[in-house]
């Protein structure tokens, strides 16, 4: 019986993988490049010791620097290495699984690919098993990629190992953490929404409680303060595999695993396929005003994960103005410190707290894209569930309904970093910082939309033109533009490859002046591609 069992878990997982092979393959082999391309850009960026002892410093002494990479714990190359890029694959990893569990557990469901599978002598639990057992098979996948990446790098084999171990087994807790909701809420969407949202809530603790961790003596390492250790990626990050070694951390990782992916199948074995334990809400028996046109529609369909999005934004916003005083004792009580950050930053007017804030609001930004992209991405789905054929069997043209769709991503998009920025001249007020940031504040966020714009029309185009590749080619466009625009310059990419990412043109409001003609210029980029869209769609048939 064990035997049988066996054979027809296998069966499923190689299902699962060959379903999935090349977007696992895109998620994993791009993590992998951007782990080892980060560590040879440090070798030679930062080769001599004095200049990463330098940047260690800088780091360990400047909370924004510690909310956004993490705590530094040494001058070696794979130190640093690991403290200027592990926090971001950490992210990516987390999301790579959320996608992948959810869409193999309630997005089947959703589909009625769960219905076919459970018609075999499969049982209840089986297919949720062997969905995590994917997730386990990517990660070591995932784990390999790491390690080998760094060794090519020439990093040393202990640290290397210790690192993909540990984002393999962050990416495990989140997949563990996508199964748990894929029980507890009624859709895919909502339960990939919830993980995704945990995936940034699990960032911002740990930046929280990097960025709130006390002085130590050695101006070449940091200590967390008790809120990381709340967070999977700052457990990760204390394993400090080119440190001081702490193997023993990711025995959490293991415990965590244990019981999310317990507390899945339990949950799994008292529903019913289909039902969930947050249970869906019947609709009212008559639609109310929003329904009764295309624009209308959207609008309902969009209007709670809107309010998600805003108060998303709003928190990250928030944070801003609530770290801004922490920011500024840290550079007052340094003279030193404060002389050097001036001189990372000559030409721009401001201090670290406009240094923080403008980088958070940079986050903001992307949110706001990641809000639009999703927004314009609910069309594939529409399309093929079958919905998106009863609507246009009315008098709805194809056009009409993809431009309703694109201005609402648009008008998402300004909505969330508005959220954003208000939150944090909100947050500075209340810190002493002035009156002024109650404007400069949304005007800083706002600065980012036109570079966010255009990647909600690159999702827009993708679903006219390849619909079937909508939803990995719509996220994979977003992370390619923050890769590019984040990591371009440690990776030491040629200049018209970085500026091929919209996030490269943003202006760092209040850092620098407004660069209207790059506003300008992403703005028109952002119309003609939706144009571009609107008119395409119309060549191709549905497809489900």
């Amino acid at each position: 019986m064990a035997t049988l069992v066996r054979a027809r878990l296998g069966v499923l997982v190689r299902a699962q993988l060959r379903r999935d092979r090349w977007q696992l393959l895109a998620w994993a082999g791009g993590i992998g490049v951007l782990a080892v391309a980060s560590a040879s850009a440090v070798r030679a960026e930062f080769g001599d010791e004095e200049q990463r002892a330098a940047l260690v410093a800088v780091a360990a002494a400047n909370p924004a620097f510690l909310f956004l990479r993490g705590t530094p714990d040494g001058t070696g190359v794979g130190a640093v290495t690991f403290f200027q890029v592990f926090t971001f694959l950490a992210v990516l990893a987390g999301l790579m699984n959320v996608f992948l569990v959810v869409r193999h557990t309630r997005g089947d469901e959703d589909a009625g690919r769960a219905e076919l599978v459970g018609a075999t002598p499969t049982g209840r639990l089986l297919p949720l098993v062997a969905t995590l057992v994917t997730a386990a098979v990517v990660g070591l996948l995932l784990a390999g990629l790491v390690t080998g990446g760094f060794l090519v790098a020439g990093l040393e084999l202990a640290g290397a190992l210790l690192s993909g171990v540990a984002l393999a087994l962050a990416g495990l807790v989140f997949a563990g953490v996508a199964a748990v909701c894929a029980q507890v809420l009624p859709t895919a969407r909502a339960a990939a929404g919830a993980a995704g949202a945990l995936v940034g809530l699990a960032y911002l603790v740990r930046g929280i409680g990097d960025a709130l961790g006390p002085a130590g003596a050695d101006p070449t390492r940091a200590e967390p303060a008790w809120p990381s250790w709340l967070s999977p990626i700052g457990w990760s990050q204390r394993v400090s595999p080119f440190g001081q070694q702490r193997p023993e951390v990711l025995v959490l990782h293991v415990v965590a695993v244990t019981l999310l992916f317990g507390t899945a199948v339990l949950l799994r074995r008292r529903r019913d396929l289909g039902d969930s334990v947050l249970a869906d809400r019947p609709g009212p028996a008559a639609g109310g005003r929003l329904t009764g046109s295309v624009s209308g529609l959207a609008v309902r369909h969009q209007l709670p994960s809107l309010v998600g999005w805003c108060l998303g934004a709003a928190t990250l916003g928030g944070l801003a103005g609530l770290l801004a005083p922490v920011v500024a004792e840290a550079v007052e009580s340094n003279e030193a410190l404060g002389q050097l950050i001036a001189r990372l930053q000559p030409g721009v007017a401001g201090g670290t707290v406009e240094v923080f804030t403008a980088a958070l609001l940079g986050m903001a930004g992307v949110l706001a894209a990641a809000a639009g992209v999703q927004t314009v991405l609910r069309l594939r789905t529409e399309e093929s569930e079958g919905r998106a054929e009863l609507l246009l069997a009315a008098p709805v043209a194809v056009r009409s309904w993809l431009a309703v769709q694109l201005a609402l991503g648009f008008v998402v998009t300004a909505l969330v970093a508005l959220a954003a920025g208000s939150a944090a001249g909100v947050g500075l007020v209340v810190a002493g910082r002035g009156a002024s940031w109650l404007g400069t504040g949304p005007a800083a966020a706002l600065a980012h939309v036109p570079a966010a714009l255009v990647v909600v029309a690159v999702a827009g185009l993708v679903f006219a033109v390849l619909p079937r590749l909508t939803v990995p080619l719509g996220w994979g466009a977003m992370v390619l533009a923050l890769a590019l625009g984040q990591l371009g310059e440690l990776l030491r990419l040629p200049a018209w490859l970085q500026a091929l990412s919209p996030f490269r043109h943003s202006s760092a409001l209040p850092l620098e002046q407004l660069d209207r003609t790059a506003t300008l210029v992403m703005v028109v980029v952002a119309l003609a591609v939706a144009a571009a869209s609107v008119l395409l769609v119309r060549l191709r048939d549905l497809t489900t």
